[in-house]
């Protein structure tokens, strides 16, 4: 009999998703066996849900959309922070929460992973500041609810909340007959889509000193390819923000680096606020991004596009459809940039035996980074390191600056090597974040995945210590024996590769040879200074200090 359950698959593998992540409960075990009795969906299943919905961000970044799977009450809220970093930034995320019968529900009982009042709708409230759309299954209403909130999915790339009755996902329903359709925009825009193609063509054609300023939404929408080809078609000069760094090739001629307000290179921030005309797309300008708010970009000069709202010249558009705008792009014509960029800042690295710094660090990852390689950064001195340099052909960025989860960055990042595993993923993150997640490791080991993991020892919080409390006892961290975890969660030599790293010889050494042995994990500890930043961090630190005070 096909139920339910099945629907909700068939319409998730519909949206690419082939891995499921989450924790089994035993609201939830009835449509595990659904999972697993599939040849076309995978259950990944988690060390705990909040590690479960790191994964799926990391995979929706990479797939384009992602599902987790926890039980009612104590396993959703386990999850709600990392759901909130997918609403916050953009990531089409499908949250499905087991939970007891629509009888039980129905009739209020005190079961076990509720407060005992009667009341099952506490935390689907609790979700709702952090999801696009959510809804209470029943046998009667399943197919038509799961199709709307997934539609929404797909509208607002934000996460969605689905509560599956354990009757429910075994009730009876009708295969799907149509594909799922995005819903659609309000008709009643006050500017149509051709009239704004219309603005940013004429505005290209005039301008002597444009510039294109992408941002993470490109990313949301799988754009990077659309926004690249228009870009190498114009010639024209294009930056983006740390929030959104990836989101256009950044080996093309035109591309100018990152702009972070006056955190930026001196000249790269001189060309883009000197600009008369900014096509910005798919941008939001946080404090992370723009130098704690230090940008100077002159609206009256600019057209913006968001995927809820834009701007022409400081006026406000709504209602448009974001993503077909962005793909009619490359339809633009008679458009042909003829006039200079900047030089930009790229140092050969010659490595020696002086012990690793910051600084070092990133030009050497810069320099031995290869093309098609995926770079993930933890907030803190991994991000604002690896931010800042220039990325090979074909190769992807992931972060979070906006929502700045700490230990965000390991599950994350085996989340996104499940979805592409072609892509050789490279994980720099800080001693601190990772003892948050950590747990996953046992999970990378069994599933036989291989990123190249940077542990980066600095004994304590970086980011903290450069904004408040150099030396406060808050900052400081136990010191863990960082190289011994592969082998206390079960890792032999032929599965995983355990080194310590001091010197600049010995860090690229190991990376080429991490590089040439894609078939096991490589887990690097690197020994860095306590009091080392990267110069960019130092500097953002002393901004978000003076804005706390403010």
């Amino acid at each position: 009999m096909y139920k339910v359950g099945d629907y909700l698959l068939d319409r998730l593998h519909e949206l690419g998703i082939e891995e499921i992540f989450g924790v089994p409960g035993d609201y939830n075990l009835q449509f595990l066996d659904q999972i697993i009795s599939r040849k076309d969906m995978k259950w990944v299943g988690n060390a705990n849900e909040l590690n479960a919905s790191y994964m799926a961000d990391g995979y929706a970044r990479t797939k384009k959309a992602a599902a987790f799977l926890t039980t009612f009450g104590v396993g959703e809220l386990s999850a709600v922070n990392g759901l909130a970093g997918s609403y916050a930034e953009n990531l089409p995320v499908v949250e499905i929460v087991g939970s007891p019968t629509s009888k039980v529900q129905n009739e209020g009982k005190f079961v076990h992973h509720t407060l005992a009042d009667g009341d099952f709708k506490h935390f689907m409230k609790m979700h709702e500041p952090v999801t696009a759309a959510r809804t209470l299954l029943t046998a009667e209403n399943a197919t038509v609810e799961i199709d709307r909130v997934l539609s929404v999915l797909l509208k607002e790339r934000k996460p969605v909340y689905i509560n599956l009755p354990v009757d429910v996902a075994a009730a009876k329903a009708e295969k799907p007959s149509l594909p799922l359709k995005k819903e659609n925009p309000n008709p009643n825009s006050n500017t149509s889509d051709q009239e704004i193609l219309n603005k940013i063509q004429e505005s290209l054609k005039n301008a002597k000193k444009p510039i294109v300023i992408t941002g993470h939404e490109i990313i949301s929408f799988g754009l990077e390819k659309t926004v690249t080809q228009f870009i190498s078609k114009t010639k024209l000069p294009i930056t983006t923000l740390n929030f959104g760094k990836s989101s256009v090739d950044e080996a093309l001629p035109s591309f100018l680096g990152i702009y972070n307000g006056k955190l930026s290179e001196p000249n790269l921030k001189e060309f883009v606020e000197s600009a008369d005309f900014i096509l910005m797309l798919g941008v939001k300008l946080t404090d992370s991004s723009t130098g704690a708010f230090t940008h100077h970009l002159n609206e009256n000069k600019m057209i913006s596009l968001n995927i809820d709202e834009g701007k022409i010249f400081n006026e406000s558009i709504q209602n448009f459809d974001f993503e077909s705008l962005i793909s009619s792009l490359l339809d633009l014509s008679e458009i042909e940039y003829k006039g200079k960029y900047i030089d930009k800042k790229q140092e050969n690295f010659v490595p020696s035996n002086a012990l690793l710094s910051q600084d070092r660090l990133w030009q050497a990852v810069e320099n031995f980074t290869q093309s098609n390689e995926t770079i993930v950064a933890e907030q803190g001195t991994s991000f604002f390191g690896a931010s800042s340099i220039f990325l090979k052909p074909k190769s992807h960025f992931i972060g979070q600056p906006l929502w700045g989860s700490i230990g965000y960055t390991f599950p994350a990042a085996l989340g996104s090597q499940i979805a592409d595993k072609e892509s050789r993923h490279l994980l720099f993150i800080g001693d601190g974040s990772l003892q948050l997640t950590v747990q996953e490791l046992g999970l990378a080991i069994r599933e036989k995945i291989n990123p190249i993991c940077f542990i980066i020892n600095n004994d304590g919080y970086t980011v903290e210590r450069e904004i408040h409390g150099p030396n406060q006892s808050y900052n400081d961290i136990p010191m863990w024996n960082y190289s011994k975890l592969p082998e206390s969660f079960g890792a032999t030599e032929d599965r995983v590769v355990s080194k310590i790293v001091r010197t600049e010889n010995e860090f690229v050494s190991v990376m080429k040879e991490a590089q040439a042995d894609p078939n096991r994990m490589y887990w690097i500890e690197l020994i860095l200074a306590k009091e080392d930043a990267p110069k960019v961090l130092k500097k953002m630190g002393k901004l978000f200090a003076e804005q706390n005070k403010s």
